[in-house]
């Protein structure tokens, strides 16, 4: 950890006073981050000069959100359970919001690899009560992770029990998928999972980590190839095989992260009701 972390830099709070942070994507065209409050319906935006102002009023309960090779923000919906792209001009793209006929559970988390394609999760987080989205019967039979091309939706994990937030390794060789199942059942999932990624289809979902505090949920991979979840008490670091190399503590349970600024070496931080940001060592990986 002492070649990842800086001593000399603080865990600065950026934001407080939200229901539930989320969904961290940074923008460098800005340089600014944005981010979900899904219980109060709100997407923030952070300028790195310091100043934070309500970026959407009405986000339809955003989870997760992305940026794409063409700096479009791609949002997860829990309202309207779809996956929505936000064009340059201000309209709106619905990317998904069915699969095989029926709706989609709650889109979760989202990113995009480097041939342009959209992967998601859908657990089922945003119709389980009205806090985050609304309550509703599931249509899906299975909580899934999707891969959207030109051509269509395809489900390419079908036998996780709650997959949540996502990321690729550097060369995208490995999908790395959060399970956060036991956030709502004693005995469900709390695991970091490995797929080994060819050409947009993926291996059998194996099991590298085992999060003892909470759950994991977003993730994110840095340049040398370290894994970065959230968890209860911070952000867990580990390497590209499971193995813990130490964690990042955090003074409220952490629900997702994103790597930024111009040198991609600044940390953001959404946890629950507060947004926290410090500098490292390294830098996050970034896609074309």
């Amino acid at each position: 950890m002492r070649d990842l972390v800086l001593q000399s830099a603080d865990l600065t709070r950026v934001h407080s006073g939200m229901l539930w942070a989320e969904g961290p994507v940074y923008f460098p065209a800005g340089d600014y981050f944005l981010w979900s409050d899904i219980p109060s319906n709100r997407l923030y935006q952070w300028l790195t000069d310091g100043a934070v102002r309500v970026f959407r009023f009405d986000s339809h309960n955003t989870n997760g959100n992305t940026r794409d090779d063409q700096g479009r923000l791609v949002s997860c919906r829990h309202l309207s359970r779809s996956v929505v792209r936000l064009e340059h001009d201000g309209s709106e793209t619905v990317l998904a919001d069915h699969f095989d006929g029926k709706k989609l559970n709650a889109p979760n988390d989202v990113v995009v690899s480097s041939d342009s394609s959209i992967w998601f999760t859908d657990p089922t987080y945003g119709i389980m009560s009205n806090f985050e989205g609304r309550r509703a019967k599931p249509e899906q039979d299975c909580c899934r992770v999707y891969r959207i091309t030109p051509d269509g939706i395809i489900s390419v994990i079908d036998n996780l029990q709650k997959p949540n937030g996502l990321a690729f390794s550097g060369d995208e060789d490995q999908l790395y998928v959060a399970d956060s199942a036991r956030s709502h059942y004693e005995d469900g999932n709390h695991h970091i999972f490995a797929c080994v990624h060819d050409n947009g289809k993926l291996s059998q979902p194996k099991p590298i980590f085992e999060i003892e505090h909470g759950v994991p949920d977003g993730l994110r991979v840095d340049e040398f190839g370290h894994i970065w979840c959230s968890s209860a008490r911070g952000i867990e670091v580990l390497d590209a095989n499971g193995n813990h190399l130490g964690c990042l503590k955090v003074p409220e349970a952490v629900s997702n992260l994103e790597f930024g600024g111009p040198k991609g070496n600044r940390l953001l931080i959404t946890a629950s009701r507060s947004v926290y940001c410090t500098y490292l060592a390294v830098s996050g990986i970034r896609f074309k």
